[in-house]
């Protein structure tokens, strides 16, 4: 089934990198899996010789989400760190690096702990204050790593700023898209030269598998992941291609319940006495609310609130029902954390006191559950505080 030029995002999801099985006529891309495949003479095959190098499964997923983000190529890893990882080994001994101060504590774990050991920097700002991003640069500055909204203080950073940023310096505009996922950000359509999730998280969306993404636009680009991916091995798997790929088919409308039951929650706790404040995109009282609004279609189930103390947070989770205390977020229920404790656990206590990573801070993954039943929720544990 061939897609039109004009196909919109729905349409995308359910049929990019899809073909029906040549040789049975399936409608669902089959799991293929295989360590390798016979030839049918020496040095003539059928475009697979070994699964570590290509795999059918994994190249209907990386079809399937390069289109959704609007690039040309995809690589599929065995996690988001994994993702995170490949796309630093385009940088070089000397190379310099500008990330998003709030990124996810592996991220921070990746960059300051083993890959500052192999002569290269990196540099940590809020990339929502574009002045201080530039500041940053150096002319040894390759990459400008963004996550946004980030993990979990919910800061946006202007994409379309950002990479005319990274591009009069001559570096690439890296934007981690977990927290958004492409039914509500494309950052490629703003400027962004590569896009990486944790597929884990919302293109999974069923809490089963373990994965990682990068979406390229430029050719070099996309050879040298290819080449990593291959070389270093860190490879999605047929399986976990498969559920990624049952995943997208639904992502759009998994979002929109997202969102909705984010927003609802957001307001909920912003009009509670117990708590201090809430932080969410969606909300008017966010400072980059009307940023959001331009760049974002609707705001997502990811929001943060404080309750002002560890006991106060701890009260709460541990008298939550239906709400899961779990790490991870995107699936379809409720996810609830200590990101002090749990995500960014190690982010030393005093970079977590500057990014308003308090003990008292709470995150929530919006599940899709009817919202009556998780403001009921949230309403009798918040009585317990």
């Amino acid at each position: 089934m061939k897609l039109g030029r004009d196909a919109r995002f729905s349409t995308i999801c359910l049929h990019a990198g899809q073909e029906p099985d040549q040789a049975t006529g399936a409608i669902v891309t089959p799991i293929y899996q295989t360590s390798t495949y016979v030839q049918e003479a020496l040095g003539r095959h059928k475009g697979y010789e070994y699964a570590r190098t290509q795999n059918p499964t994994r190249s209907a997923l990386e079809g399937n989400i390069a289109a959704m983000e609007s690039g040309t190529t995809a690589c599929a890893f065995a996690s988001g760190m994994a993702a995170i990882n490949a796309v630093a080994t385009m940088l070089q001994a000397g190379d310099h690096a500008v990330v998003s101060d709030n990124v996810y504590g592996g991220t921070f774990r990746l960059f300051d702990k083993v890959l500052s050991r192999y002569q290269l920097s990196f540099a940590y700002v809020d990339t929502a204050d574009l002045a201080a991003t530039e500041r940053a640069f150096t002319p040894a500055t390759r990459l400008l790593f963004v996550e946004t909204p980030s993990n979990p203080v919910m800061r946006i950073t202007d994409l379309g700023e950002a990479a005319s940023l990274a591009h009069r310096h001559g570096a690439r505009l890296v934007v981690d898209n977990t927290f958004a996922s492409p039914a509500i950000q494309r950052p490629i359509e703003l400027g962004a030269d590569l896009v990486m999730h944790s597929t884990t998280k919302y293109l999974n969306g069923h809490s089963d598998s373990v994965g990682g993404v990068v979406v390229a636009t430029r050719d070099e680009d996309a050879a040298w992941l290819k080449f990593v991916q291959n070389a270093a091995g860190a490879i999605l798997s047929p399986f976990d291609s498969w559920l990624v790929l049952r995943g997208t088919k639904t992502l759009p409308l998994r979002m929109a319940v997202h969102s909705a039951n984010g927003l609802a929650l957001a307001e909920m706790l912003a009009g509670h006495p117990k708590v201090r404040h809430v932080l969410y995109p969606g909300l008017p009282s966010h400072p980059q609310h009307a940023l959001a609004r331009r760049q974002m279609r609707g705001f997502g189930g990811m929001l943060a609130f404080d309750l002002g103390s560890l006991e106060a947070a701890r009260r709460l989770l541990n008298a939550v029902h239906l709400m899961s205390l779990a790490e991870s977020l995107g699936g379809v229920e409720t996810l609830i954390s200590h990101p002090a404790t749990m995500t960014h656990a190690s982010v030393p206590a005093d970079r977590r006191a500057a990014l308003g990573i308090t003990d008292g801070l709470v995150r929530i993954s919006a599940g899709i559950e009817d919202i009556d039943d998780l403001k009921e929720d949230l309403h009798q544990a918040l009585d317990n505080v």
